[in-house]
């Protein structure tokens, strides 16, 4: 169920308006106090305008453009057929289409006529291919539809791009991200198939300027649309108090932490608010799998885990909706549109990639007018983000002091490791990935690589061993103490893990020893070896010389020519070692042989 609006009964009043519409539909969206974004944006498409909408996160943009889609469907006059598309909505990730899927199917049990359907995912299988059926309202992801749309393979089933002859309207979901994930080319195709005579609805948190460019190739003269929060933050300017990316009713903290002291200071937070909702975003899918593996045995809450390579999401937005607390760890595959409600706390452990990623991610609490907080720690040199975010996003940060913790996670997250060779290497590639995605930080001029301390980090990440690598290299250690132990003896608590493990210790040691025995041989006494290097100094002996054409007959002058250009088709691998050497030790007998007879 999406959480943008406040209750079931919410739904019902909706559907109701829709179901029996009057002359101003806005006036009986009044009755269910709609959002700034419901009320500019809903008459405009419904009065067959092109809209280009921008408002902060959590402003309610899904119901803004899901009601004119079922008012525009509803008011044809002829009954829409199977298979006839009317509204396509495109939306950057998998659980967004699935989220926008689920609040179409509250709205369809009003509507026994019309028929919904989601595609996501990027490959068309040969099922797809053979039962593809498509329903009045297409939801999905850009892939997905570029695919079907391009689907001309002469099976069974309609072909999609004859299917949308008739659409109405076409909505885009957070259009800043389809540009971002690198949709543009698949956007484009989209608008290529579908018909230009139709409605359009772009919808985004913030405007770029390749938003700017997909509202001048996909919208004709839109209507732009854009709703801002009253900012906390008290400028000279009178003006300048109008804009703020971030609702206002979401509390934004920023805490600076030593980076040996990170891990202690996220522990101790998630213990303090364990009975809450909590995200915890991290940078990497590397650094998804360590805290998710080591955060279990460290905090009393249950622990979930999120990142862009894992298979069977929604599962897992499932079961943390559906629970009353709880920690997700995620990257920010999880940081645009997805509504979990009751996100009490957003946490960003590691720095965000650029401003308007730090506001996605706080935009997954305080939604819909609820209440919500996000806290991003800071290591000391990165204190500057914060006047950083003031300027450019006009987002207030207010001052949260460390907690007072009692520093034994560092040295439990070492045990875990040296019990487990699992915790041993996740947290080795956790750490390498971090400092990788560091080194590539959008924002360097406050992120900076050669600032950061490394050992005092690694200490941080609870490793027992510093990993090598090139970022590092050179570079003094001296705030970080490896645990005297021979890695080799770490094993896995996995035993089918271990077993594999000490099978493939087994095959590197016999091709070791194999490799071995096989260079005793010592390759100067090797016949053929000799054979050739002979031959090849008689050569260049005779090349060194220089010896006249009229001292030597044409034979000699015909073998010395063939030799050469052997040697030659060696050099260019157009024959092999093994046909070269064949070919010299023949030559070598047949003199032998011809000596020997006029010898005798």
């Amino acid at each position: 169920m999406d959480g943008r609006t406040k209750n079931m009964n919410d739904w019902k009043e909706i559907a109701h308006v829709i179901t029996e519409p009057s002359e101003n539909v806005l006036e009986e969206l009044k009755f269910i106090k709609p959002t700034p974004v419901q009320a500019a944006c809903i008459p405009l498409l419904l009065n067959y305008k092109d809209v280009a909408a921008e408002a902060v996160t959590g402003s309610g943009k899904t119901i803004a453009f899901l009601i004119p889609v079922f008012e525009l469907l509803i008011k044809r006059e002829s009954p829409w057929k199977t298979n006839e598309i009317g509204a396509v909505i495109v939306s950057p990730t998998r659980e967004l289409a699935q989220q926008i899927f689920a609040v179409t199917q509250v709205f369809l049990k009003h509507f026994s006529t019309l028929t919904a359907s989601l595609y996501i995912g990027g490959k068309l299988s040969k099922k797809d291919c053979h039962d593809l059926g498509f329903g009045n309202i297409v939801i999905g992801t850009p892939g997905r539809l570029e695919a079907m749309l391009e689907r001309k393979d002469g099976s069974t089933g309609p072909e999609m791009a004859r299917c949308v002859k008739s659409l109405e309207i076409l909505v885009l979901d957070e259009a800043d991200r389809l540009l971002d994930m690198g949709f543009e080319a698949s956007i484009n195709t989209i608008l290529s198939f579908i018909p230009k005579q139709r409605r359009t609805g772009l919808f985004s948190a913030t405007q770029t300027d390749e938003v700017e460019k997909l509202i001048r190739a996909g919208l004709r003269n839109p209507v732009r649309v854009t709703i801002k929060e009253k900012s906390n933050i008290k400028h000279e300017n009178p003006e300048s108090n109008t804009i703020q990316k971030t609702p206002a009713t979401l509390n934004n903290y920023y805490m600076i932490v030593k980076p040996e002291e990170k891990l202690n200071q996220l522990v101790q937070f998630i213990q303090t608010y364990r009975k809450q909702k909590i995200m915890l975003f991290v940078g990497t899918c590397a650094s998804v799998d360590y805290f998710s593996k080591i955060l279990p045995g460290l905090v009393k809450t249950q622990v979930y885990c999120i990142h862009g390579k894992m298979k069977n999401r929604q599962k897992v937005v499932s079961r943390f909706t559906s629970q009353g607390g709880g920690v997700m760890v995620c990257t920010d595959v999880m940081a645009r549109g997805i509504d979990i409600a009751g996100i009490h706390w957003v946490i960003q452990l590691d720095p965000p990639t650029s401003a308007t990623v730090f506001v996605h991610r706080c935009g997954r609490t305080a939604r819909m007018g609820h209440a919500g907080s996000a806290v991003v720690f800071l290591l000391p040199h990165e204190e500057t983000f914060v006047q950083f975010i003031e300027v450019v996003q006009k987002v207030p940060l207010h001052r949260m002091e460390p907690l007072t913790v009692d520093g034994g996670s560092v040295q439990k997250v070492q045990t875990m490791a040296l019990n487990d060779r699992a915790v041993f290497e996740k947290g080795m590639r956790a750490f390498v990935s971090f400092v990788q995605a560091y080194a590539k930080h959008e924002i360097s001029h406050i992120f900076k690589l050669k600032t950061l301390d490394f050992g005092a980090l690694a200490t941080g990440f609870g490793l027992i061993k510093f990993p090598k690598m090139p970022e590092t290299k050179g570079l003094s250690l001296s705030n970080f103490y490896e645990v005297p132990i021979e890695v080799s003896e770490i094993k896995y608590v996995d035993k089918a893990m271990e077993k594999r493990r000490q099978e493939q210790l087994q095959t590197e040691v016999s091709n070791h020893a194999h490799r071995k025995q096989k260079a005793t041989k010592a390759w100067s006494e090797n016949k053929e070896h000799k054979d050739r290097k002979r031959k090849r100094k008689e050569i260049k002996d005779m090349k060194r010389k220089q010896i006249r054409r009229e001292d030597i007959t044409e034979d000699d002058i015909q073998a010395i020519d063939e030799d050469f250009k052997m040697i030659k088709k060696l050099k260019q691998k157009k024959i092999s070692q093994e046909d070269f050497d064949r070919e010299f030790i023949s030559s070598d007998e047949e003199e032998t042989k011809t000596e020997k007879n006029c010898h005798h």
